[in-house]
């Protein structure tokens, strides 16, 4: 095949690549990893044990056998690999909701529509669903569960490495702001007892925080409710976690100015997020930049852009710690620091 061809195929190729994360959200919705062991099991049995097509089902496994997630050890049999366990919705970090939350249609329509950010600019979302993201969310109990169950799954396997990156204070107040269910919050006030947390979101996202059912932190956490874009705790340490990803650089200066002016003097701002580096490498941010983009208004940023963006809330990069996720720790201090 000469080289011509050769580019067309690999293209054509790629282009089929979102079947596969149709087929991981399809095995995700009916739970088939819940009824496999470690031992292979038939597709007619594993049908049966969910209410689905035998056949569609196999057919299903067969393309999550390519890459890993199922392995098909005779004609119609499978069984769960070491990466498919977390397809499970009882593993330890289990991946399913926030497989349901990346592939639901509210990032998935959008990205099919993303032609859309290019040649009128701007978020597709708005077009297709009549109203903004976030609104959209306010006004649908359940798609709004679904991202919130599915971000506190995203940071589950992320929280405790992050926790261990920095080295926090032994004493004063963290505020998490936007904080949602509280992982974050729990790991870092687990390792170091002397710290006081308040977990600062909207009254619904705190209705199903995790802090209340630790004892190891009882009496060293409260919850606040508010609206980060209006005012925020007052406190010694900021967090914000994989939120000013979601916001254009006007919004996003905005919540850093309101902890900015809500810090206490010699207090610090953690952004959390990746951070875009150079080069022509494959980052995990530069994929979810895209559904930044289509979905929501905002990006994910390089460190150039957090160094101006923290500039114009009045603050500055004093270093940037990285640690074994995708995300790094921007750590920000007052000008006058």
């Amino acid at each position: 095949m000469n080289t011509e061809r050769q580019s067309a195929a690999r293209l054509i190729d790629e282009s089929l690549g979102f079947l596969f994360p149709a087929a991981l959200r399809a095995a995700a919705a009916v739970r088939v990893a819940d009824h496999m062991t470690d031992d292979d099991e038939s597709v007619e049995r594993l049908a049966e044990a969910t209410g689905t097509d035998a056949r569609n089902l196999g057919r299903v496994l067969r393309l999550l056998a390519t890459r890993g997630v199922v392995e098909e050890t005779t004609a119609g049999r499978f069984r769960l690999t070491t990466t498919g366990q977390a397809l499970r919705s009882d593993a330890p970090h289990s991946a399913r909701a926030a497989i349901l939350m990346l592939t639901d249609a509210t990032m998935w329509r959008p990205a099919g529509e993303m032609h859309r950010c290019l040649t009128e600019g701007g978020s597709a979302f708005a077009d297709i669903f009549d109203t903004t993201f976030f609104d959209y969310f306010a006004r649908d109990a359940e798609t709004a569960a679904v991202f919130h169950d599915g971000m506190a799954a995203m940071s589950d396997h992320e929280n405790d490495p992050i926790a261990e990156a920095y080295d926090f204070p032994p004493t004063g107040t963290v505020v998490d702001v936007g904080g949602g269910h509280g992982g974050l919050l729990l790991e870092v006030l687990r390792r170091q007892p002397g710290l006081h947390g308040i977990l600062y979101d909207q009254a619904h996202v705190l209705a199903d925080h995790r802090l209340r059912d630790h004892d190891d932190i009882s009496g060293r956490w409260s919850t606040a409710e508010g609206d980060f874009f209006s005012s925020v705790p007052t406190g010694d340490v900021y967090l914000i976690k994989r939120i000013l990803h979601d916001w254009d650089d006007e919004q996003s200066a905005l919540i850093l100015r309101n902890c900015r002016q809500a810090m206490a003097p010699g207090g610090r701002i953690l952004v959390i997020d990746a951070v875009v580096p150079p080069g022509n490498q494959p980052h995990q941010s530069k994929t979810l930049d895209l559904m930044m983009m289509s979905s929501l208004v905002g990006r994910e940023r390089t460190e150039e852009d957090f160094v101006q963006l923290l500039k114009e809330a009045g603050l500055r990069l004093r270093r940037i710690v990285p640690t074994s996720t995708v995300l790094s720790i921007i750590e920000a201090v007052s000008t006058d620091q």
